[in-house]
C-alpha cells in the first residue's frame, strides 16, 4: 500500500503541479453473502478488503473543483456551485457526487472551498468488489476532515448511498458504502439494513486455514444498467401485491401464499430475497458457533439461488463457482449485483493453486478470457493515509 501512497502522491503533483494536503484511502469489499437483499430492508455481511482507493487532495482558496485520476486522461473541473447530476457525466460523477451529496445531507457548501482531487486504485473495476463505493467513501472521508464537517460513519454511509443513487443514478443500497467505511481486520459486517443496526463478526478465516479467493471473470457489468434496475421493481411489486413493506417483511413460511399470488418471475426474486436472508442469518449464527469451515453450504446454496431465481449470474461466474467447487473450495458463490464481475471460493489455503490451476484450464476448454485471480483479507474501512 506505500507504493500506492506514492504513487497518489505523484499523480497528484503531476496533474496539478503542488503537493497534496493528505492521503486518503477507502476498501472495495467482497460480499460473502446476502446479495440483492440490502434495497429490500434485508441481512448483508460484507467484509471490507485488502485492495483500496487511494485520494490525494488539497483545498483551493476558491470555489473551483478539479478532479483526475490515474484511469482517465482528462482533468474535469467545475465550480461548486454549478455541481448537479445533470452537470457532470462519466467517472467524476463518483467523486463529484460525494461533494454534492454532504451539500444535500446538510453540509453548507456555500461556505468552504474547492479542491483539487487525484485518485489512484488498486481495487478492479467492473469486477463486483464496488470500485464505486471505494471512489465514494476515500473522498467522503477526505472531505469530512478537510472542510471539518465531523459527520460519523453511519452519516458518511448515507452520503455514499446519495451519491450513488442521486448523482450516478445507480439504484443501488448501502451494503457497498457500509462495508467500507466500518470494515475491521479479519472482521464481517453483520448489518441490518432496514434499522441500520451493525455488528462486527469475527471470521476467523487464517485460525481455519482458509483463504478467501476471488476469481474476476473479466466480464464487466454496469449497476445503472437495466438488468439491475428490472431486479429491484420486481421486488417491489412483489412487496406490494403481498401487501407488505419491503420483503424483509417475509419468512420462509411465507412463500407457498407468494406462489399462490405472484407470476412465476416475480415469485422467484421473491423467493431468492426471502431465502437469502435467511442464509445471511444462518451464516452469522455458523461462524460465531462454528466457525467458518461450516458456512460452505450456504455459499453454494446463495449461488444457486442468485443464478436460477434471481437470473443474475452469467455461464463465466457459473464456471467459475463449479470448477472451484470441484477443486477444492469448501463453498462458491458469484458476489457482487451480477450481470459479470466475480465470483469467490472459500478455499483451504493448501488447495489455492490447485483451484486456480483447475480455473485457467477450465476457462480456457470453454474459451473464456483468463480469469484474474488473487486472495483477499478482510481489512480495517476507510481513513487518512498521509
Amino acid at each position: 500500500m506505500s507504493e500506492l501512497i506514492d504513487d497518489v502522491h505523484a499523480g497528484f503533483e503531476q496533474r496539478f503541479g503542488g503537493k497534496a494536503d493528505g492521503v486518503w484511502s477507502a476498501p472495495g469489499r467482497v460480499n460473502l453473502i446476502g446479495e440483492h437483499t440490502d434495497y429490500n430492508d434485508g441481512f448483508v455481511l460484507p467484509f471490507a478488503i485488502n485492495r483500496r482507493t487511494f485520494a490525494a487532495l488539497s483545498l483551493r482558496t476558491d470555489r473551483h473543483v478539479r478532479v483526475a485520476s490515474s484511469f482517465a486522461e482528462e482533468v474535469v473541473e467545475i465550480d461548486l456551485d454549478e455541481l448537479s447530476p445533470e452537470t457532470v457525466q462519466g467517472w467524476a460523477a463518483y467523486p463529484l457526487g460525494v461533494a454534492w451529496a454532504l451539500g444535500q445531507d446538510g453540509a453548507d457548501l456555500a461556505a468552504v472551498p474547492g479542491f483539487d482531487l487525484f485518485l489512484d486504485s488498486n481495487v478492479p473495476v467492473g469486477a463486483g468488489l464496488s470500485s464505486s463505493a471505494a471512489i465514494e467513501c476515500a473522498v467522503a472521508v477526505a472531505l469530512n476532515d478537510v472542510w471539518r464537517l465531523e459527520l460519523d460513519r453511519r452519516a458518511l454511509v448515507g452520503v455514499g448511498h446519495r451519491a450513488e443513487n442521486d448523482f450516478v443514478g445507480a439504484p443501488t443500497g448501502i451494503l457497498d458504502q457500509s462495508a467500507s467505511l466500518l470494515g475491521r481486520t479479519d472482521s464481517a459486517i453483520f448489518l441490518d439494513c432496514r434499522s441500520f443496526d451493525t455488528e462486527v463478526i469475527a471470521l476467523g478465516l487464517d485460525a481455519a486455514g482458509l483463504e478467501v479467493l476471488v476469481i474476476d471473470t473479466g466480464v464487466t457489468h454496469e449497476h445503472a444498467n437495466g438488468g439491475y434496475a428490472e431486479r429491484r421493481a420486481s421486488c417491489e411489486a412483489g412487496a406490494k401485491t403481498l401487501g407488505v413493506g419491503s420483503l424483509r417483511e417475509l419468512t420462509v413460511d411465507d412463500l407457498s401464499r407468494a406462489r399462490e399470488t405472484l407470476d412465476g418471475e416475480t415469485f422467484r426474486r421473491v423467493r431468492h430475497v426471502v431465502t437469502e436472508n435467511a442464509r445471511v442469518l444462518d451464516t452469522v449464527r455458523l461462524l460465531r458457533e462454528q466457525g467458518p469451515t461450516a458456512i460452505g453450504d450456504l455459499l453454494d446454496a446463495s449461488h444457486r439461488s442468485l443464478r436460477d431465481d434471481f437470473e443474475v449470474s452469467v455461464p463465466e461466474l457459473d464456471l467459475a463457482v463449479e470448477t472451484a467447487q470441484n477443486y477444492g473450495a469448501i463453498g462458491a458463490r458469484m458476489t457482487g449485483g451480477g450481470f459479470g464481475g466475480s465470483a469467490i471460493a472459500l478455499v483451504p489455503g493448501h488447495l489455492v493453486s490447485q483451484v486456480q490451476v483447475a480455473l485457467d484450464g477450465a476457462f480456457a476448454e470453454h474459451g473464456y478470457a483468463h480469469p484474474d485471480m488473487f486472495t483477499v483479507v478482510a481489512d480495517d474501512g476507510a481513513h487518512r493515509d498521509a
